[in-house]
């Protein structure tokens, strides 16, 4: 690196998923390992590099928007667009003016090497654009030391076949890839050694996990992680019912380590929208897989994604699904509108619902989702007991925190917590939120 740039400066904006941000991270922790020095996105920098996302249409709007006002704000920095976004158009970012790279998602890390290029050599006339097909990509290596607080995500897997009619991630994210089992081993083992007290693996399909490393499943790695010394709690990532198979289910049920909290990919509670979406369930297999859970972890709790609005769907269809989500008792429901994405099946179906009604559908999912979670933690009250709870984020006079089973906790307290698991008493609920005492030792 040239004696001008002895420590360039760079900040990071992310988009979307855990798995974005946790590529964001080893971009960043590769760009430190080159002599690169972070500061916050609000700071001047050398460089600016901005991951985006391409899940609905407002994401890669505002993607776009991001991307102008990055350039706006510092008109003399570099500026790299990567993720989804870029990968699914990059001739949207390469146009506008001022941009400095477009990485795909096959070789994410070459940011990081295109960033010292262009701290040495100084801006180009037209933008670098390296994104390449994604027809064979092989998982792309790559791993993190640090983390944020308490909690780090590690992504195992990447790509989606499941060809769902409304989605466009598959096409920005090619096909399934596993990272080898012995790969997530180490760099689980090096978290908890460095006192990460909870790891979410994350994928684009996490449930997929060694589809291509011949019989390995999900299952077999998380009770190869659970063998792990002084591993803290384990999460997953969004799963599709069909994953909880009754292999599953038997191999995980007793695991020290995993959180008894899954959030499933659903999108809907009706069999005849899951099919029109070309899911690979319909809402009796995923009852079905629920239940199976159920039964062998008493003390779990789901949470969802449902799309509402998707086209075709009639007022007896969302009832159906509403009514669905009522006999889950789901503890959240992350509830949006069908957003249509050019190129996808579902842009060109018929019976494409209004925006008015799909606002009304929202907050009607939305209701029976608050419904849900304030009987759950009602339910925790009624018996109170002490909890255990993971600290995360401090605000002024307290702490909030989660349950293993994904309650959210806010921790009533002025002294520091540490980073591990603590004892609260449960006191009243606040929306959907346990307020908490720390317990007496």
């Amino acid at each position: 690196m040239s004696s001008t740039y002895k420590s360039p400066t760079f900040a990071t904006l992310t988009l979307g998923c855990k798995v974005n941000q946790y590529e964001t991270e080893a971009i960043c922790e590769a760009l430190e390992s080159m002599g690169f020095t972070q500061r916050p996105s609000r700071e001047a920098c050398d460089l600016y590099i901005l991951n985006t996302c391409t899940v609905t249409a407002e994401s890669d709007r505002k993607s776009r928007q991001m991307a102008r006002r990055l350039i706006q704000n510092n008109p003399e920095s570099a500026v790299i667009i990567t993720g989804c976004s870029a990968q699914s158009n990059p001739p949207a970012f390469a146009a506008i003016e001022g941009v400095s790279a477009v990485v795909g998602n096959r070789n994410k890390l070459r940011v990081a090497e295109i960033a010292k290029g262009l701290m040495e050599c100084g801006r180009p006339d037209a933008p670098v654009v390296e994104v390449p097909d994604l027809k064979d990509a092989a998982f792309e290596s790559m791993s993190i030391a640090r983390f944020a607080r308490a909690r780090a995500y590690v992504k195992i897997q990447d790509g989606c076949e499941s060809r769902c009619a409304y989605c466009a991630i598959p096409a920005a994210r090619g096909p399934v890839r596993s990272k080898p089992m012995e790969e997530v081993i180490a760099e689980v083992t090096a978290l908890t050694e460095g006192g990460c007290r909870e790891i979410v693996l994350t994928g684009i399909e996490t449930g997929a996990w060694g589809r291509d490393l011949g019989s390995l499943r999900l299952q077999d790695l998380l009770v190869e992680i659970d063998r792990i010394p002084n591993i803290g709690r384990i999460r997953l990532g969004s799963l599709d019912p069909t994953v909880m198979t009754q292999d599953f289910v038997d191999k995980i049920k007793d695991l020290s380590s995993l959180a008894p909290h899954f959030h499933l990919s659903m999108q809907s509670g009706c069999s005849a929208t899951l099919a029109r979406m070309r899911r690979k369930y319909n809402a009796r297999q995923a009852e079905a897989a629920m239940a199976r859970v159920r039964a062998a972890i008493p003390t779990v709790q789901f949470t969802t994604d449902m799309i509402v609005g998707f086209p075709g769907e009639t007022e007896e269809e969302f009832a159906e699904s509403a009514d669905f989500a009522r006999r889950a008792r789901f503890l959240h429901i992350h509830v949006f509108p069908y957003s249509r994405r050019s190129g996808t099946p579902a842009a060109s179906m018929k019976d494409q619902v209004p925006d008015s009604l799909k606002r009304e559908r929202v907050a009607a999912l939305s209701r029976i989702s608050e419904e849900s979670c304030a009987a759950i933690l009602d339910e925790a009250l009624t018996t109170p007991h002490p909890m255990t709870v993971l600290p995360e984020t401090r605000g002024e006079g307290f702490v909030m925190a989660h349950t293993p089973d994904f309650l959210e906790v806010k921790i009533l307290t002025g002294c520091p917590l540490p980073q591990e698991e603590i004892t609260v008493n449960p006191i009243r609920r606040e929306g959907e939120i346990l307020i908490c005492s720390p317990a007496e030792n």
